[in-house]
């Protein structure tokens, strides 16, 4: 038999204790059970309706702030409260950036390091996101075109983005007129954009095929609105180039590279450059003679070709397209005999500690679920030097604990807010032994 279904609470009121790590505020009923609301900031007291069950808790809905706090802002975007894009825009930047340096530091006292207080932060600027993933739907003869509605599958309609580049706010109501167009989105599709160096990179994904109209206005759109590439994928197919009227091409660290469509990138030019400064500045100042660099989860280069400024680098990466703009960069660029690189899908043949032993760093940028199957290789390796960029830190004080129980200290770590008033950080922590 099924467990009953627990009773929803009354709506009570509360005081908001803290916020957590999705950018809610966190509370507790009178029960003890706790409770998650949006838009509530600490200290303020507020009435809230349980919605759902969280675990042992409940998400809940503010209905009315009963006190406020004094760091509650004014948000600077009309869409905020809807759009599901940003989490805290109603909080002041101070205590907003506070409060995301301490997940990193909060993430690396549970593994049992002493992160410095205050834990150097980088801050994000509006108008900075070089990156979007939108969703599209077709409502009767209506294309709604942004970002989704916060914790639900419906879409935001945006009318422009706060932390959007300009470049890629300019490609909104041009898009929802080609995506009106389109035969093969029947009801959702999306649009990933990479602002390259060769301009806006843009990968459609609808729920059926273009036809040879839908080809022709792919490749009409190029042309309007100065993509170098058009890239189209059918849900469960791989994408196909539609339209390549330049080659699309960015420069990572002074390197030509043509990234796949809707390829990883990091979000803004500047917590790129944050996160290469940081990795470099615990890099050993000087690997001399044969000493070389292991970059896991390489990705297009990112952090390859910066680290190949300071020692050889073998570059190892999973996934078949990154792998291939990597190995093109490396081959295009003339670094053949300063950077390796290795196909390896990692989660599932991780580098071996004897393989890593041989190296006088290792460098790991792993996606958001960490690196649980690479990192008690690397902390068995006896390598002196590993360097972590994490953009969770949950799996950052996951892995990090195992490096902390091979006796790595922690010399080093900075936040980076590239998600601005999301509830996402990335950092740089730098492990020595």
């Amino acid at each position: 038999m099924k467990p009953a279904r627990k009773a929803t609470p009354p709506p009570e009121t509360v005081t908001i204790e803290r916020i957590g790590a999705e950018g809610d505020g966190v509370a507790h009923l009178a029960g003890g059970a706790p409770v998650y609301a949006r838009l509530t900031l600490p200290g303020e007291t507020a009435r809230l309706r349980p919605l759902r069950p969280r675990g042992d808790g409940w998400v809940a809905e503010a209905e009315a702030i009963e006190t406020a706090s004094p760091d509650r802002a004014a948000p600077p975007c009309g869409h905020f409260g809807r759009c599901g894009g940003c989490a805290l825009q109603h909080w002041a930047d101070a205590p907003y950036r506070a409060w995301k340096a301490g997940l990193v530091a909060f993430a690396l006292r549970r593994a049992g390091f002493s992160p410095p207080d205050p834990l150097p932060f980088r801050h994000g600027l509006p108008g900075e996101r070089r990156r979007m993933d939108f969703a599209a739907r077709r409502i009767g003869r209506r294309i709604v075109l942004g970002l989704h509605a916060a914790g639900s599958a419906e879409v935001e309609d945006l009318a422009g983005c706060l932390v959007l580049h300009p470049a890629l706010q300019a490609l909104l109501p041009p898009l929802r007129t080609l995506f009106a167009a389109l035969s093969a989105l029947r009801r959702e599709g999306s649009a990933i954009v990479n602002l390259l160096d060769a301009g806006p990179d843009l990968l459609l994904r609808t729920d059926g095929p273009p036809t040879l109209d839908d080809r022709t206005a792919l490749a009409q759109f190029a042309a309007d609105h100065g993509l170098p590439r058009v890239a189209h994928a059918e849900r469960g197919n791989e994408p196909e180039t539609i339209a390549l009227l330049r080659p699309a091409a960015t420069t990572l660290s002074g390197v030509a590279v043509r990234p796949p469509p809707g390829a990883f990138l990091q979000a803004t030019e500047a917590g790129e450059q944050a996160i290469v400064e940081a990795v470099l500045a615990g890099v050993p100042e000087k690997p001399t003679g044969r000493a070389r660099i292991a970059e896991l989860y390489a990705g297009c280069g990112t952090l390859t070709f910066a680290l190949a400024r300071r020692a050889r680098v073998t570059a190892w990466e999973g996934d078949a397209s990154a792998f291939g703009a990597l190995r093109q960069a490396v081959n295009q660029g003339g670094l053949a005999g300063q950077v390796e690189p290795v196909a390896r899908d990692l989660a599932v043949q991780p580098v071996s500690a004897k393989e890593l032993g041989a190296y006088a760093a290792v460098v790991l940028d792993p996606p958001h679920a960490g690196a649980a199957a690479q990192i008690g290789q690397v902390a068995a390796s006896g390598v002196k030097t590993v360097i972590y960029v994490s953009c969770n830190p949950a799996s950052l004080g996951r892995d990090a604990r195992v490096l902390q129980g091979a006796g790595y200290r922690l010399r080093a770590v900075t936040a980076i807010d590239q998600f601005l008033y999301s509830a996402r950080v990335e950092s740089v922590s730098v492990f020595a032994r």
